[in-house]
């Protein structure tokens, strides 16, 4: 009986099957990459006390630099020590229950272990005091904190998403006296942007410098 298939049909035939394979895969990874929401965004997290932003910031309107104490002098906002918290509440609701872990806290010496709404890998070097610094508003990181009862993370903070800004720091830049202005917006943004890009000093072509974020 004559051969129906030439000799190398089951090769090619396996091969074709493999490459097959291999783009749906990477098909899919492509898919998730450019669709599905980063892992954590918009979810809040558990933490051993229920603060609540927007109680302490929109109701109360304390200044963010009131709690993270070092975001305008160094790369760590800072979080801030229960001897702050209890600046107002060894006085105000000391009988709450939602307290009494931060009270149990402060009498024992033990501090909290808050669990970190924003995480970057150690390849990466962020810098507070240089961003609010040079007119970037907090908002624009962590969006309108003075509305969350529990904080969550509402900017992915990939490298595409940093570099947003970076090519283009003219779109987001702020007046200084605006940087914690949670709400403030511009009449004329980019007109105002890039005569904050002037003050500043900003070199918008080192600003893509890969040695700007990875050191």
């Amino acid at each position: 009986m004559a051969q129906l298939f030439p000799r190398r049909f089951g090769f090619f035939f396996r091969l074709g099957l493999l490459a097959f394979v291999a783009l749906a895969v990477v098909a899919a990874f492509a898919w998730r990459a450019t669709t599905a929401r980063p892992a954590g965004l918009n979810d809040p997290l558990q933490q051993p006390v229920a603060f609540s932003h927007k109680h302490h910031v929109g109701d109360d309107g304390i200044d963010c630099r009131y709690c993270h104490a070092s975001v305008e002098t160094s790369a760590f906002a800072g979080i801030p020590p229960l001897s702050t918290c209890l600046t107002c509440h060894s006085q105000l609701f000391t009988g709450q229950p939602a307290l009494a872990p931060v009270i149990r806290a402060f009498e024992s010496g033990f501090a909290f272990h808050w669990q970190r709404v924003h995480q970057l890998p150690d390849f990466v070097y962020f810098d507070h005091s240089v961003h609010v610094n040079n007119g970037v508003g907090c908002a624009s990181c962590h969006g309108p904190v003075d509305r969350m009862p529990f904080t969550r993370r509402v900017a992915p903070l990939t490298m595409q998403w940093c570099l947003e800004c970076h090519r283009q720091p003219e779109k987001f830049l702020r007046p200084p006296e605006r940087v914690f202005d949670l709400h403030w917006s511009a009449d004329d943004q980019q007109v105002l942007g890039r005569r904050l890009v002037a003050f500043f000093h900003i070199d918008k072509q080192r600003l893509t410098d890969c040695s700007i974020c990875h050191r």
